[in-house]
């Protein structure tokens, strides 16, 4: 099966602020380009990490008109260390998950 890379998405993840329950939250946010993609919470980072990365997945599948494969169980997807930029391959499409507020390496002239 043929894969489609050089997709990149940036992501955002930062813990809420605990409301009127003491319930620790952690928000995500999946950015393609300009575009809000995906959006919501967890109640733990390890979650939030593995919504980031199955959103994203399905994401990457629907810009390219393809079928994605059927959900896994969330705990069966590993997570991985927010702050980091990852590659992943997921099905037929290849993407990097890049921090939101991680700027690129400036070239020199």
């Amino acid at each position: 099966m043929p894969a489609i890379e050089g997709l990149s998405f940036q992501y955002a993840l930062h813990e809420r602020k605990p409301g009127r329950f003491p319930l620790r939250r952690w928000r995500y946010e999946l950015w393609h380009g300009a575009r809000l993609e995906a959006a919501g919470w967890r109640v733990s980072e390890r979650d939030a990490a593995r919504a980031v990365r199955l959103h994203a997945s399905r994401v990457g599948h629907r810009l390219f008109g393809l079928t994605p494969r059927p959900a896994p169980d969330p705990r069966s997807v590993p997570a991985f260390r927010p702050g980091t930029a990852v590659q992943v391959r997921d099905g037929a499409v290849a993407f990097a998950l890049v921090p939101l507020n991680l700027e690129p390496a400036a070239v020199p002239a």
